[in-house]
């Protein structure tokens, strides 16, 4: 029994160091940036899982942006090109994602009668039936969600946003 608590003690505490590494601010910055990175994948495995079907939640791009931005300062404090080249541009579709589900969240159309969020598109509520009505502001927003989302609605032109023409006064 002794043997086996000094094997493990070896290993979590190898030559004075935690786990043989030598810890400092930036280690832990880069450590910090993978965990953050590699959490993700648990988040969109049980997002998936409890829907039963593929998603992918606005909190899987945070997650991406952090753990990208900190693994992109240590590989800058490191000066490995290889590893800044890396994650140099990644923030990029990343902040674009966030940047799209905002608003699409922003473009649902509130039911007058049960209160529910329905799809941007939507001519009727989905729960109760009640005819929706999207406010002016609602009707540009999804007219962004849908050019954003579908470049040949945008080539199209003008399109009909929840029953309701966009370009009407």
């Amino acid at each position: 029994m002794a043997a086996v608590m000094d094997w493990l003690t070896n290993l979590i505490w190898h030559q004075g160091k935690l786990f043989g590494i030598e810890w400092g601010v930036w280690k832990v910055v880069g450590w910090l940036g993978n965990a953050i990175f590699f959490s993700r994948f648990f988040l969109q495995w049980y997002a998936t899982e409890r829907l039963k079907r593929v998603v992918v939640p606005a909190a899987f791009w945070w997650l991406s942006l952090a753990g990208s931005l900190l693994l992109l300062g240590y590989s800058l404090h490191k000066h490995d090109s290889v590893f800044i080249f890396a994650y140099a541009f990644t923030w990029i579709p990343y902040i674009r994602n966030l940047i799209i589900h905002r608003r699409h969240e922003a473009a649902h159309l509130d039911c007058p009668s049960c209160g529910r969020l329905c799809p941007p598109h939507s001519s009727f509520c989905y729960l109760c039936g009640t005819q929706l009505t999207p406010t002016a502001e609602k009707r540009i927003v999804a007219a962004e969600v849908s050019q954003d989302s579908s470049p040949d609605r945008a080539k199209s032109g003008p399109t009909d946003v929840g029953g309701y023409d966009s370009t009407a006064s």
